[in-house]
């Protein structure tokens, strides 16, 4: 099951989404799937003729981890961390699949970092790692924007990681998702510069949510980012980035400078 969050010109609205690559349909729902059981309309709406938004729009946080990919801290010349290295991302950073990644005045390295999202799907707080698959809704494919140069400066990662659009999130969230050996790859102008695998990662899913859920009560709609995989670069005005995680699909947006 995929589920979207798409406005064909009215208010946001949730559809299942059905078929084949390039046929897919979008079944409208009634509710809210972080609140409600979902209830199919009998409405019908082509995927080519909706706009998908970002899939969720956290209520309250965004919790990145960073370096969680060893051979991604070895080049940025970072140690691994001995625990999850945790930072919050304001939720004014998202946007959805094909919104424009706006590269901030004042920053000339601004790197993109594919990764595998953690969609929490109710209140919870101090989760064991082996019930963490209870509290998740599901999965979907991040780009966590970072102005490198601003990270380097500031000593801690708010501003550099929090920028209006730094956050894209979409196409839609994939629930029930075996996360623990998912390729993950980004594409800029249809090269491949990052591809690796979440088995990679320092701290696997279960741990992430224990580790964060033990420091911040998590609810319905936050975000957990997983961290990259190797291979991080700059993005400039008139690129395209596409992050693609196997099993959930691909978020593709566009990088401008205003």
């Amino acid at each position: 099951m995929r589920i979207a969050r798409f406005t064909t010109g009215e208010d946001p609205r949730f559809g299942l989404v059905e078929g084949e690559a390039g046929e897919e349909v979008l079944h409208v729902v009634v509710g809210d799937p972080l609140y409600a059981p979902l209830q199919p309309t009998g409405e019908r709406v082509p995927l080519a003729d909706a706009r998908l938004l970002a899939p969720v729009i956290p209520r309250s946080k965004v919790v990145g981890i960073g370096r969680n990919y060893a051979e991604h801290a070895e080049e940025l010349g970072n140690d691994v961390p001995q625990r999850p290295l945790v930072f919050l991302t304001p939720n004014t950073a998202v946007v959805g699949p094909g919104d424009p990644v706006v590269l901030p005045e004042g920053s000339q390295e601004v790197h993109y970092e594919g990764e595998l999202a953690v969609v929490i799907g109710r209140v919870c707080k101090d989760v064991p790692r082996e019930r963490a698959r209870e509290v998740v809704l599901g999965y979907t494919c991040a780009n966590d924007v970072t102005a490198r140069d601003w990270q380097r400066s500031d000593g801690q990662w708010a501003r550099a990681k929090g920028f209006d659009t730094s956050c894209p999130l979409g196409p839609w969230i994939v629930p029930d998702l075996d996360v623990a050996d998912l390729r993950v790859t980004t594409r800029l102008d249809g090269r491949t510069v990052q591809d690796g695998t979440t088995a990679d990662m320092v701290f696997d899913v279960p741990d992430l949510v224990a580790a964060v859920s033990a420091a911040f009560t998590l609810l319905p709609g936050d975000v957990i980012l997983t961290g990259t995989p190797a291979g991080v670069g700059p993005l400039a005005e008139g690129q395209r980035v596409e992050v693609e995680v196997e099993g959930v699909g691909v978020l593709a947006n566009p990088v401008v400078r205003r």
